[in-house]
C-alpha cells in the first residue's frame, strides 16, 4: 500500500463579497508519484465520509 503524511489545508475565498471556506487534500508527492497512484491531474472524483469507521474515502466519479 502506498504510504505518506498529506495535509488538509483551508484556503478561504471571497466571492461577490462573500468569504468561502475552500479545503483541499494534499498528497504527497512520493505517493502521487508512484506509478500504482489511481488519479490524474484535474480528474474529478467522488468523496464519501464513513462516519462510523471515521474514514474519508477517495475515488473516481463516474
Amino acid at each position: 500500500m502506498l504510504e505518506g503524511t498529506g495535509k488538509l489545508i483551508n484556503r478561504p475565498t471571497t466571492t461577490g463579497g462573500k468569504k468561502y471556506d475552500k479545503f483541499f487534500i494534499y498528497v504527497p508527492i512520493e505517493v502521487a508519484r508512484d506509478s500504482a497512484f489511481p488519479f490524474k491531474a484535474d480528474e474529478k472524483v467522488k468523496v464519501k465520509i464513513d462516519l462510523k469507521n471515521r474514514q474519508l474515502t477517495i475515488e473516481k466519479a463516474t
